[in-house]
C-alpha cells in the first residue's frame, strides 16, 4: 500500500499535488510519502510483537537522512554495509548501539570507527575479516560482537543478480566451513560470538526458500550452542518483496512474522531483521517529464527526461515498474504501446518495452512508481548529468531533502593539473 493517488483526476502524493513539485523543483525528482514510510515500518514492527527484536532498516536501500530520521523517530534500528551509511545512520538519530554493520569488504578504520561508536553486532563474511576485525579489536582494547553470515546454499531472489544465498555467490561463509570458523573465533582475541547471520536474497516473494534456509541456521546455531558457543542472536537479514505490478502478490510481512515465529520458537533469541525495499520501495516515485514521442519501424519510443543514472534498476535488472500519468487519462484516450526510454546514451536506458499507455505527449508528467527503493541511492553522474533532487512530503507538507547540485558543485573535486593551464 502507498499514499499516491488521484484526486480530481491529478495524481498526489497524500495532500501534495505533484505538478506543483514539478513546478517548483524541475524534473526528474523522488518524491517520498512519509505516510507511506511510517505505515510499512508499523507493520512490520506489529506483525513481530511478541518476538525479541530489532527491526534494522536496510541503509543501502535508501540512505536519505530525511528518510533515516523518519524512520528513526519511530525506533528502527540500521543495517549499514559502510563507514558512509553508518555515519548516516548515526547523522539521522539512529543510535550506535541499533546498528548492525554487514558488508564484504570492511576495512580496518571502519571496524575501528564502528568499535569506538558501540554498534549492535558486526556481521562478518570471511575468515580474513574475521582475523582482521580480531586484531583492531585487540588494538583498541575492545570487544567486538559477532556473527557469521553463513552461505545456506538456498537460491531465492526476484532476479540471477539479487540472489545471494547460493554456493557460488560472493556474500557469506560456505555452508561447510562454518563451524570450523566459528571455532576459529571463539578462540580469537577481541571477539564475542553472539549469532549467526543469513541473507539469501532481494524481491523474495514466496517464503518457502526463507525458512528453508532459516530451519538450516536454526540448526546450526542448536550445534554451535553444544560446542560451546553462547549463540543468542539470529540476523536473519531481508529480502521480503514488494508489489511492483498491481497483479504481484507477495507474502506479506504478517505471514513472515508467523514463519520466522515458528521457526525460532523456544530457541531463546533475539531476531534481527534487516528491511529496506518492503520499507522503503513503495513509499516513492521518480517524477519525470515526456520530452518526445519517436516513431520507429515496429515500435514507438517515448523519451523521457529520466534516465538510467536516475533510476538503475530496470537496466541492472529488468526490473518492471508501473508508470502512471500524473494527470489521470481520459475514458476515451487511445492506447498505444510504448518503448519508454531515456536521455542516456546507452541502449540499456531503456524503462520499459512495448508497455501499453494511454497517449502521452511531451510535456505530460508521468510517475514512475515504487521507486523508493535502490532508486536515488543507486544513482549516479554518468553523461554529466546532474543527482536527481528528493522530497520528502508529510501531508500537505512537503521538503527538498536533496536538492538538484549545480555544475560547479559537480566538477568541484576534480582539479586541471597546472601542466594544462
Amino acid at each position: 500500500m502507498h499514499h499516491f493517488s488521484y484526486r480530481s483526476g491529478q495524481l498526489h502524493c497524500e495532500d501534495v499535488d505533484l505538478r506543483d513539485i514539478a513546478k517548483q523543483v524541475g524534473t526528474p525528482v523522488y518524491v517520498y510519502s512519509s505516510a507511506t514510510l511510517r505505515r510499512h515500518y508499523h507493520v512490520i514492527d506489529a506483525a513481530f510483537e511478541g518476538l525479541d527484536r530489532l527491526i534494522a532498516y536496510s541503509v543501502k536501500a535508501n540512505g536519505n537522512l530525511g528518510v533515516l530520521a523518519t524512520l528513526a523517530r519511530l525506533g528502527a534500528g540500521a543495517d549499514v554495509v559502510s563507514l558512509g551509511e553508518l555515519k548516516r545512520a548515526m547523522r539521522a538519530g539512529i543510535p550506535a548501539s541499533r546498528i548492525v554493520f554487514s558488508g564484504v569488504g570492511k576495512t580496518g578504520y571502519e571496524m575501528n570507527y564502528a568499535l569506538e561508536a558501540g554498534i549492535h553486532q558486526f556481521n562478518l563474511e570471511s575468515a580474513g575479516e574475521l582475523e582482521k576485525l580480531s586484531h583492531v579489536a585487540d588494538r583498541c582494547g575492545l570487544e567486538a560482537p559477532v556473527a557469521l553470515r553463513v552461505n545456506p546454499d538456498v537460491a531465492a531472489g526476484g532476479h540471477a543478480n539479487i540472489s545471494t544465498g547460493k554456493a557460488g555467490d560472493k556474500f557469506g561463509v560456505p555452508w561447510a566451513e562454518a563451524e570450523a570458523l566459528y571455532a576459529r573465533a571463539g578462540k580469537l582475541p577481541g571477539i564475542d560470538v553472539v549469532g549467526i547471520d543469513v541473507h539469501i536474497g532481494s524481491q523474495i516473494t514466496e517464503l518457502g526458500p526463507m525458512e528453508e534456509a532459516f530451519r538450516k541456521v536454526v540448526s546450526l546455531a542448536e550445534r554451535l550452542r553444544e560446542k560451546g558457543h553462547n549463540i543468542r542472536r539470529l540476523d536473519l537479514g531481508g529480502g521480503l518483496g514488494i508489489p511492483y505490478r498491481q497483479s504481484d502478490d507477495p507474502a506479506s510481512p504478517k505471514a513472515y512474522a508467523e514463519m520466522v515465529a515458528r521457526v525460532t520458537e523456544g530457541r531463546g533469541v533475539e531476531v534481527i531483521l534487516e528491511p529496506g525495499r518492503v520499507i522503503a520501495g513503495n513509499a516513492g516515485i521518480l517524477l519525470t517529464e515526456a520530452l518526445y514521442v519517436k516513431p520507429a519501424p515496429e515500435r514507438t519510443f517515448l523519451i523521457i527526461d529520466a534516465g538510467m543514472n536516475d533510476l538503475m534498476r530496470p537496466a541492472l535488472y529488468d526490473a518492471h515498474h508501473d508508470i502512471l500519468p500524473v494527470s489521470e487519462a481520459a475514458e476515451d484516450v487511445s492506447w498505444l504501446a510504448y518503448d519508454v526510454v531515456g536521455p542516456i546514451c546507452e541502449s540499456t536506458d531503456k524503462f520499459a518495452r512495448l508497455r501499453q499507455m494511454a497517449e502521452v505527449t511531451p510535456g505530460d508528467l508521468l510517475a514512475i512508481m515504487s521507486s523508493g527503493a535502490y532508486g536515488a541511492s543507486l544513482s549516479s553522474q554518468y553523461n554529466a548529468r546532474p543527482l536527481v533532487p528528493e522530497v520528502l512530503v508529510d501531508g500537505s507538507n512537503w521538503h527538498i531533502v536533496r536538492r538538484r547540485p549545480t555544475f560547479d558543485e559537480m566538477v568541484a573535486l576534480e582539479a586541471v593539473p597546472d601542466w594544462l593551464n
